[in-house]
């Protein structure tokens, strides 16, 4: 797992500490910064062959909301924000710029580098050819890539993952818990409008095909496509 980067973004060396060895012992490659401006250096300095950002919150120069901004102009690298603030409006901002997980301070370690387990090997178990095709939707699972009627989509990678599971579930009704729990990967406690602020964006993105994702009132959603 040695050639994987993960950068640790935050202006406190004991948490960049705590969260590098444990990541370490792991076999990862951890690179450090302690602010935005450093963060962005070494995103450009390896030429953006970053796999995962653990991005703080609070940091001096640029924090990571400008930080989070700056890198998705340049990548879809998985984000994972840490914050001690809980607050719900922050969380779902950060959604909204694309991460894929929020975690609250204190957080275990242990857990964090299971969620970060879980986004790097779904992200690396794609098989070539592994394409999904629903009306005027193709999903290519191998190149992260998304089309409708031919013409690409910008999608960050939770979005992208959460559109794999609806297409790969075609047909089938599924509660927030079951999605949140399948696709996030851990038992979620927060609220469930997590999952409507993804599915908001990627109808937007999708356009026409923003439709076959249906909404079941007091459930959750299923993706239909009419024939």
């Amino acid at each position: 797992m040695s050639e994987l980067k993960i950068l640790v973004v935050d202006d406190e060396a004991r948490m960049r500490k705590i969260v590098k060895d444990f990541l370490v012992a792991k076999d990862y490659t951890v690179l450090e910064a302690g602010n935005g401006e450093e963060a962005l250096d070494i995103m450009y300095d390896n030429n953006n062959k970053i796999d995962l950002v653990i991005l703080d919150i609070m940091m001096p120069k640029m924090d990571g909301w400008e930080t989070c901004r700056e890198i998705r102009k340049i990548s879809k690298v998985p984000i994972i924000m840490l914050t001690a603030k809980g607050d719900e409006t922050d969380e779902l901002l950060g959604y909204d710029l694309g991460i894929d997980e929020y975690i609250t301070k204190p957080f275990s370690p242990k857990i964090l580098v299971a969620r970060i387990d879980a986004i790097l090997r779904r992200a690396n178990k794609l098989n070539e050819e592994d394409i999904i095709k629903a009306g005027e939707l193709e999903i290519n699972k191998t190149s992260h890539v998304v089309k409708v009627s031919g013409k690409e989509v910008e999608l960050s990678f939770k979005e992208f993952e959460l559109l794999c599971y609806f297409a790969e579930n075609k047909g089938i009704a599924l509660s927030r818990e079951k999605i949140l729990n399948s696709v996030w990967n851990y038992d979620y406690f927060g609220d469930a409008r997590t999952i409507d602020t993804h599915v908001k964006k990627i109808r937007s993105k999708l356009g026409k095909c923003g439709e076959y994702i249906k909404t079941i009132w007091g459930m959750g959603y299923k993706f239909e496509v009419d024939e």
